[in-house]
């Protein structure tokens, strides 16, 4: 007659010694115990007449519930003539295949093969949107299990910089890509079919700008030959090399630019969402800087008014040069500067769009849902901020 091992409990678990080696809970399932404390479980069964052993995992992180349940799910895999270790290894292998067919795989793939038929300045376009607004948040993910509430989630991260129009252009390269992955085997469903309708419409920009290159050349020698007052001179030289908000640049202070740093440091109370920003200086802006500092350095403001000194130059006053050089309401703004720096950043010079939107000052957050502080990404915006002066200098 077969000996009854009665179960085992936490209590007789805690108090084993290693000396006693082995732990039966009966039914095939046993602990070896470790002198370390974490204990590993064990499972024998037959199978088609072998004798087999089964790891069930490591105590305590399986208790001793946990063990039992998976020795009965092994139990019934063997009642119904499944070997439970070839069970796993085929569990394993299915999981490493998925891995292996990312988010980002297959969409690198798609692109592979499609980037010929394309000219280069389209294929780049296509290829970086990805890597900069897809890849870092679902690249990792196995590109079957993306669901449209991911995917829409991350182009809602577009949408919130105020860039609709770019989220809608994400969006049309996500549903080629899950469209590519049914067609190789790689995905069932395309979440990007179901978001129809769930992004906001494309709105036309409210701020007249100019975006033409040969245009933003020209714009560039007017501002050179304006003839009206030096220092509103030097903020129509100063607004498209920062493109920060035409408030912002007209109360910028002395005390927050640092000529030796190269950087200006608006603080949040200054800035419409409420967080400091750090606006890396060119060479081309320092030299601006340095000589309009000769003119108003003794004073508070960067700008002052030709009324006082001791408040900042109207919130009209670059308006009202444009107006001056012969550019119409409806041709170019002072927040004009704005748009003609994120277009050109990423169209032409293929820059990152956290970078561009950050350096904008709208809100941007990692992908760990947290708003960037100040100095996040700060090297990749200096280098960004300098090629952007070079860049101007050439269509100047």
């Amino acid at each position: 007659m077969a000996k009854t091992i009665a179960p085992l409990t936490v209590a007789a678990i805690r108090s084993a010694k290693p000396a006693a080696k082995v732990l039966r809970d009966g039914g095939g399932l046993y602990l070896l115990l470790q002198d370390t404390g974490r204990h590993l479980w064990r499972f024998d069964y037959r199978f088609q007449g072998t004798r087999k052993t089964l790891s069930m995992g490591v105590y305590p992180d399986v208790s001793l519930a946990d063990a039992r349940e998976r020795r009965e799910e092994a139990r019934r895999l063997v009642a119904n003539g499944i070997d439970p270790s070839l069970q796993r290894k085929a569990t394993k292998a299915a999981n490493l295949e998925k891995a292996g067919n990312s988010l980002e795989v297959v969409a690198r793939e798609w692109f592979e093969g499609r980037r010929a038929t394309w000219v280069k300045s389209h294929a780049d376009k296509i290829i970086l949107r990805l890597e900069n607004d897809i890849f870092p948040w679902l690249g990792k993910r196995p590109i079957a299990d993306v669901t449209a509430k991911e995917l829409l989630a991350t182009l809602n991260r577009v949408v919130d910089r105020e860039a609709v129009e770019s989220a809608h252009r994400i969006l049309q390269n996500c549903n080629q890509v899950f469209r590519y992955a049914i067609a190789t085997g790689r995905a069932e469903r395309n979440p990007a079919a179901d978001l129809r309708g769930a992004l906001p419409p494309v709105k036309p920009t409210h701020h007249a700008a100019i975006l033409n290159p040969k245009e933003v050349g020209a714009l560039l020698r007017a501002i050179d030959g304006y003839k009206g007052a030096f220092v509103t001179k030097c903020a129509l030289k100063l607004a498209p090399l920062l493109f920060v908000r035409p408030g912002e640049l007209r109360n910028a202070e002395w005390s927050e630019i640092d000529l030796e740093a190269a950087q200006w440091e608006i603080p949040g109370s200054k800035m419409k969402m409420g967080q400091p920003l750090i606006v890396p200086l060119a060479h081309q802006a320092l030299e601006v800087l340095k000589e309009l500092q000769q003119v108003t350095g003794r004073g508070r403001y960067v700008f002052p008014s030709a009324r006082g000194g001791d408040r900042p130059m109207s919130n009209n006053a670059v308006l009202a040069a444009l107006r001056r050089m012969g550019y119409a309401n409806d041709e170019m703004t002072g927040h004009g500067f704005r748009a003609m720096a994120r277009t050109i950043l990423d169209e032409t010079l293929h820059f990152r769009p956290d970078y561009i939107e950050q350096q904008l000052a709208h809100a941007v957050r990692d992908p760990n849902g947290r708003a960037y502080n100040r100095t996040a990404h700060l090297p990749e915006r200096r280098k960004m901020m300098a090629s952007w002066a070079d860049h101007l200098d050439s269509l100047r």
